[in-house]
């Protein structure tokens, strides 16, 4: 398949993401669990990537063009639903990585996000949800100190930084916290492990 098809297909699969979350934040039903229609979106996009780079490996800018691969990158970290096909990805993702052919930033969040899925502490502290006091906070890392050098070595900002960065944001979307923090892990979890991200 021509190079160019790849990266607009790519292109047209994202817009359909983002065009549905814009939707969804603007009716406030986004953040009310793991919305169906969501979740339907990124599984039929997980597929229709999964098809792609079964043929072409990992879609690095060098391939398909830069526009086109950070497509692909969004698409895989929302692929949430398809524990096997985002391990897969950040396979072939470290491989480009060590091949100079891809940012190491977008390995560093793909891995922390599998990482949270896992119940397994962060090596970057990319990933954030609210935490049982209500506040937007990193999900769980192993030290403070080792995340801001892996940070600092990958050039993105300090953990501390983030946070700020992660709390205005909310505002500006005017994201709530959970009403029932409990209930809400309880159904994460359920569906982690419905999903297979855990046993």
């Amino acid at each position: 398949m021509d190079a160019e098809i790849i990266a607009q297909k790519i292109i047209r699969l994202k817009t359909r993401d983002e065009n549905l979350r814009n939707e969804l934040i603007k009716k406030g039903t986004l953040l009310n669990g793991y919305h169906q229609e969501m979740e339907a979106l990124h599984n039929s996009n997980a597929k229709e990537l999964y098809q792609i780079m079964d043929t072409i490996g990992y879609p690095t800018a060098e391939k398909i063009g830069q526009e086109a691969s950070d497509a692909a990158w969004l698409i895989i970290q929302h692929s949430i639903g398809q524990p096997e096909f985002m391990k897969k990805s950040a396979k072939l993702l470290e491989e480009a990585v060590r091949k100079n052919k891809a940012d190491p930033k977008s390995l560093a969040y793909l891995t922390d996000r599998i990482a949270v899925f896992e119940g397994k502490p962060q090596l970057y502290g990319t990933q954030f949800d609210w935490d049982e006091n209500g506040k937007m906070n990193p999900n769980p890392f192993d030290d403070l100190t080792k995340v801001n050098q892996r940070r600092k070595a990958i050039g993105l900002n300090t953990l501390q930084e983030q946070i700020e960065i992660m709390n205005e944001r909310v505002k500006h979307e005017n994201q709530r916290p959970p009403k029932d923090f409990v209930e809400r892990k309880r159904a994460y979890d359920a569906w982690r492990k419905s999903v297979g991200w855990i046993k």
